[in-house]
Order: C-alpha cells, then sequence, then structure tokens
C-alpha cells in the first residue's frame, strides 16, 4: 500500500478580492484567528511565539 501526500500554497492573488469583499460586507468574520497582539518593537518575539506555537498562538496583528 503506498501513500502520497502533496502540499502548495493557496493562490492569493485569486482568492484575495473575494474574501475581501465578503470580510468588509460582514458575510465572514476572520477575527477568531487574531490570538495575540503585538507592536512593531515586539514583533521579533510575537514571530517567535507564532513559529513555537506557544502561549496558544495561532496568528498576530502587529500594530505600528
Amino acid at each position: 500500500m503506498g501513500l502520497t501526500i502533496r502540499s502548495g500554497q493557496t493562490h492569493v492573488q485569486c482568492y484575495l478580492q473575494p474574501l475581501l469583499s465578503k470580510i468588509e460586507g460582514g458575510e465572514i468574520d476572520p477575527s477568531f484567528v487574531v490570538t495575540h497582539h503585538a507592536s512593531l518593537e515586539d514583533a521579533p518575539a510575537a514571530y517567535e511565539k507564532f513559529q513555537d506555537k506557544t502561549d496558544g498562538c495561532i496568528k498576530v496583528v502587529l500594530t505600528p
């Protein structure tokens, strides 16, 4: 029995505008994936937290 697993990147340019329109229209609320907020100064530490998946980190929003 053989098993093949393949993956690839999402075609962001194809999906960006339709999804953004749905977000702006209130049809989709993506805020559930945002688990952390950080300043730009704290970006390196926030990226480490994201990369290591510590503290339940799924998505970080950086604020200038």
